[in-house]
């Protein structure tokens, strides 16, 4: 699908579990048709329950749910719940189940996160439906309103209707059926721009490209926070060059608190030559931070992108763009609460660390190179 920028959307952030879920749940029990679910983590727990609670209802009050799930991301999902959420009538979907006969092709999955709500609202973000999204892992979603909305069902549909997913009653496809584009947003101005991007592994690298674009054309700042931080040479690349050229860069990683701590120490062996650059280096304390967004000027990027080797090799990804100076400074001042939250990495510190940090940059980084070299 093109990524197309359209004006007249009104997106709101929302940082945080505390925030985003409350807003997600009031707008599903507030859904009056249809209700579109496409994610990659879904385990079964308490935040499974209460969300199961809250589709079941919706199909009581006549909504047609449809829900996509990646077939390894959810294999913490239990039978039972899989049985209760078809036995509530929720159409449920799996893409790409692992499969013995073609183990390549495993490789590829849907990481994209999206909440759709009668054709006029959606959600995007890093989240799940796994317990730790609540109070364990920091996250960050955006609420979307208008033109762009009608992209993401696009988006949607594509997978719904693709071979790989398997499930379902009904093997009717949904892109001949998508509603008419909601229309702009009223009482808002001419509203926000912006456009839905995917990715599809390394066949279609349109997050990817367009980052790149950003971070060359960059005047002033460039801020991401990424929790898998394994950066292609390309990037890395651009990123100093960015910083030598008097850029303001900022990269925002996780700490001490990481579900894949190898993933962390097989990043920071790049962390030297960034910072040489004057590339600055935060890494969040709090908890582990699992957001995935990025600002450049003006321009915002947040979705389920990492812009890692995985992601951009592999996944189904998407990302919501937008341009709009006021939305951009709400991203930079949320960036800059959690830079205060943070350890900066100092470049004199980082030539003394211990030799055994290095043993562990050096041998997750090896065995990440290997595995890069299997795509």
């Amino acid at each position: 699908m093109r990524a197309t920028w359209k004006s007249g959307n009104r997106f709101e952030l929302l940082p945080e579990g505390k925030r985003f879920w409350p807003a997600m749940r009031a707008a599903i029990e507030g859904a009056r048709e249809q209700l579109w679910i496409e994610l990659y983590l879904m385990e079964s727990g308490a935040l499974a329950e209460r969300f199961l609670h809250t589709l079941e209802a919706a199909v009581a009050r006549g909504v047609a749910v449809r829900m996509m799930l990646d077939g390894v991301g959810s294999m913490g999902l239990a039978r039972r719940d899989r049985q209760r959420l078809r036995a509530a009538g929720v159409e449920l979907r799996f893409f790409n189940p692992l499969s013995v006969t073609r183990l390549g092709g495993n490789l590829m999955r849907d990481h994209r996160k999206l909440v759709v709500v009668d054709g006029e609202v959606a959600f995007t973000g890093g989240f799940g439906i796994v317990d730790e999204f609540v109070d364990a892992w920091y996250e960050v979603a955006v609420r979307v309103e208008g033109p762009v909305v009608h992209d993401w069902m696009r988006l949607f549909a594509q997978v719904w209707d693709s071979p790989l997913t398997r499930g379902g009653r009904s093997r009717a496809r949904l892109s001949p059926r998508l509603p008419p584009a909601p229309e702009a947003v009223t009482n808002a101005g001419e509203g926000a721009r912006g456009r839905v991007i995917s990715g599809r592994g390394h066949r279609y690298q349109a997050i990817r490209l367009s980052l790149h674009g950003r971070i060359s054309t960059a005047r002033r700042r460039l801020w991401l926070c990424t929790p898998y931080f394994v950066p292609t040479l390309s990037l890395r690349r651009q990123l100093a060059q960015a910083a030598r050229r008097g850029i303001d860069v900022r990269l925002l990683l996780a700490g001490g608190h990481h579900d894949h701590p190898g993933i962390r120490y097989a990043g920071q062996r790049f962390y030297g030559r960034l910072l040489k650059a004057g590339v600055q280096i935060y890494e969040f304390q709090p908890t582990f931070i699992h957001a995935k967004f990025c600002v450049v000027d003006d321009w915002v990027s947040l979705g389920s992108c990492n812009f890692d080797h995985w992601s951009l090799q592999w996944n189904l990804e998407a990302n919501q763009e937008i341009e709009d100076s006021a939305f951009a400074t709400e991203v930079a001042e949320l960036f800059q609460r959690n830079f205060a939250a943070s350890q900066r990495i100092d470049a004199a510190s980082w030539r003394r660390r211990p030799w055994w940090q290095r043993v562990r940059e050096w041998a997750f980084g090896t065995l990440n190179a290997w595995m890069t070299r299997l795509k």
